[in-house]
């Protein structure tokens, strides 16, 4: 990977359900920080992550069968442990040291797969994002289908944390002709940064005309955290105008919480996984369809910009690119993450000093 990525992170790498347990198990291929994983799951439903090369003939461990807790090549059978080792060689008693692999660090947690692809020294559970709604009985949850984009991820983030383009790309869905126009603010918060927008007194955008049922107009909210490496959570809503939501109470309004991680593929590609949580309707199957299918449609949207974006940087690598001032969350974002991954760069590898 080039500059701007922190490896020294967690990065979810599957959704728990695209990992199976039970007779289902099998071995899961992801490219993570351009780096070619297989995830499965052990016995006791553990998730295990190795790089996906087996040291005999190097054909991907994701070819494979998941034995017991391990992990057999469809070649010719070497058996690999949750650790990278190498346990079993078909006719033969010893096993050269030799015949291992990489092993991640890898957690389950919040409905997600979580891998950790910097220095494993670093590695701490307590470092995993906090997006704990994803399992609170108060908040329904709606999960949202992985989405792979043709694009560099620091694209996605810049979408995700300017709302003006709303107005342009999602007419049909988030957007109405008057946000675009509206002001934020953006202010670091150590090394978070937050965006923080109100459309007060405006028609409902469609989204929150279909889930609210609001007759007249309404005050609505967008406020966007991002957290490195590349969790963005929005706090979007809106209810009645004039009821009291910039003052904090938004009881007469929908209120949603929308996370999205993304993890790198490649400079070239990533991996968009998303959930949208909300304080109503908890029980409402119809709500959760809808919620799922107008945010898909629109994030559709958002992935056929960003990978037109994306041809474009490879287009016009050298031609200006003008600024805005709706730009400068998105900036401070790539600001932070340059920070942090230089800080790495410069920084001895505990793992490499040990050997």
């Amino acid at each position: 990977m080039g500059g701007g990525t922190i490896r020294n992170a967690w990065y979810v790498a599957a959704w728990h359900h695209e990992l199976p347990g039970g007779a289902e198990r099998a071995p899961l291929a992801r490219t993570l920080l351009g780096e070619p994983v297989v995830l499965f799951r052990q016995e006791d439903g553990t998730p295990a992550a190795l790089e996906d090369r087996c040291p005999h003939r190097r054909l991907p461990l994701s070819m494979g069968t998941v034995v017991g807790d391990r992990l057999q090549c469809g070649y010719h059978g070497f058996t690999l442990d949750g650790t990278g080792r190498c346990v079993r060689i078909p006719g033969q008693d010893s096993i050269p040291e030799a015949a291992r692999v990489r092993a991640y660090p890898v957690v389950e947690k919040w409905r997600w797969i979580w891998v950790w692809m910097g220095d494993p020294a670093l590695a701490d559970e307590r470092a995993i994002p906090d997006v704990s709604l994803n399992d609170c009985p108060d908040w329904a949850v709606t999960e949202g289908d992985p989405l792979l984009v043709a694009g560099h991820y620091q694209l996605v983030v810049d979408n995700l944390m300017d709302g003006s383009h709303v107005s342009f790309v999602h007419k049909s869905t988030l957007g109405t002709d008057d946000v675009a126009d509206i002001p934020v603010r953006a202010e670091r918060v150590g090394e978070s940064v937050r965006m923080v927008r109100w459309i007060l007194d405006r028609p409902p955008a469609p989204l929150y005309a279909a889930l609210g049922g609001f007759e007249g107009n309404v005050d609505r909210w967008q406020i966007i955290t991002f957290t490195p490496p590349s969790t963005v959570v929005v706090d979007m809503g809106s209810a009645a105008a004039g009821t009291g939501a910039p003052e904090g109470d938004r009881s007469r309004g929908v209120e949603l919480r929308s996370f999205n991680l993304i993890t790198p593929e490649t400079d070239r590609s990533c991996f968009y996984f998303y959930t949208h949580v909300r304080n109503f309707a908890l029980t409402d199957e119809q709500v959760d369809k809808r919620v799922k299918s107008l945010f898909r449609e629109a994030f559709l949207e958002d992935k056929t910009v960003i990978e037109g974006v994306q041809r474009g940087n490879e287009r016009f690598p050298d031609s200006p690119r003008v600024d805005a001032a709706f730009d400068r969350a998105p900036m401070m974002v790539r600001r932070i993450v340059d920070r942090i991954a230089g800080r790495e760069a410069a920084a001895p590898s505990r793992a490499l000093a040990a050997e």
